[in-house]
């Protein structure tokens, strides 16, 4: 049914939990980056989100943004993606992601987004 409520893990063992998504088919959660990410210095960030509807499309697309809670700097990534139903019932999600970082000046813009 592909339905985003629930607990997620990725391949490099980043956890995403996801509300319940409401009648517009938007949710909420946090997400913990695992220790791939290489930075220590972040915490359970929230996120928000929408899909689109399950009853209209089988395997829907999604987006989300995570709004990382950092101490030192602001950041903030953007997930799309679109949740899959393998012929066994079981849902995996495919995304991109881009990520943001505060720049400094318009200067600095150029390395700011990954």
């Amino acid at each position: 049914q592909c339905l985003l409520s629930g607990s997620w893990r990725s391949d490099t063992s980043c956890r995403m939990v996801v509300s319940t998504l409401d009648k517009d088919n938007r949710f909420s959660g946090f997400y913990l980056p695992g220790p791939a990410a290489g930075y220590s210095e972040l915490l359970t960030s929230p996120l928000e989100g929408s899909q689109q509807d399950t009853e209209l499309v089988p395997q829907p697309i999604f987006s989300f943004t995570v709004n990382w809670r950092l101490r030192e700097t602001a950041r903030t990534t953007v997930f799309l993606g679109q949740c899959y139903v393998d012929t066994n019932g079981e849902e995996t999600l495919h995304a991109l992601w881009l990520l943001r970082e505060a720049a400094d000046s318009p200067a600095e813009d150029w390395k700011a987004t990954r």
